[in-house]
């Protein structure tokens, strides 16, 4: 997700769990909050909705970083990934995806929808990291600015039980990273499967999980 002037590189991927597979069923970009919104309580009518979002759901009072982003910075720096790519949500460089991601997570919550939802804050980089194979950690590093890696990528989404990704999907990094953050989702909330890090809900200020 991106900030709320900045519809051009918001994507959403929407994958169906079907026994032990995600299958991709549809891919959008260039979304307004309502587009998101509207999208999710269609999903609902149909079934229970698990939903990751790559943006801060929540800031730490005073700013700097949470708990959180600490610990996952230090997650990823021992994978062999940059802790650049975890900044605090009040950083200026973040601030605008940061009121867009507590914004939204709120008025999904509201919604009165006739399936649950399930909302996790998701790190896609992370959860890419953490899973790849450390002589292919590279790939991990270099995918937002070269397409070969998200090739890569998304043929690894298929050994993640992922199936059925577009080749188009490579075009660009944000619908990787959307991917990314359905396979976090799902590992978080399945319980065939359990996170690779997590901070659980600290409420009422950090009211959802965040993981990868």
């Amino acid at each position: 997700m991106s900030g709320p002037s900045n519809h051009k590189d918001t994507v959403l991927v929407v994958f169906e769990k079907k026994k032990d597979e995600l299958q991709f069923v549809k891919w959008e970009s260039n979304l307004s909050d309502q587009d998101i919104l509207t999208e999710i309580y269609e999903q609902s009518l149909i079934d229970e909705v698990v939903i990751g979002i790559d943006a801060p759901l929540s800031y730490n009072d005073g700013g700097g970083d949470r708990e959180g982003d600490r610990d996952l910075r230090r997650f990823i720096v021992s994978l062999g990934m940059k802790s650049g790519s975890i900044m605090p949500p009040t950083f200026n460089r973040m601030v605008y995806l940061t009121l867009r991601g507590i914004k939204l997570s709120r008025e999904i919550e509201n919604l009165n929808t006739p399936n649950s939802i399930s909302i996790a804050e998701v790190h896609p980089g992370a959860v890419i990291g953490s899973r790849l194979q450390k002589e292919d950690i590279e790939f991990a590093l270099i995918y937002k600015q070269q397409r070969e890696a998200r090739r890569f990528i998304r043929n690894w989404f298929t050994d993640q039980r992922l199936i059925e990704i577009p080749v188009e999907i490579e075009e660009e990094s944000h619908s990787i990273d959307a991917c990314a953050a359905a396979l976090g989702a799902w590992h978080w909330k399945d319980p065939s499967y359990k996170p690779k890090w997590i901070l659980p809900a600290l409420p009422p200020h950090h009211p959802y999980d965040y993981c990868c």
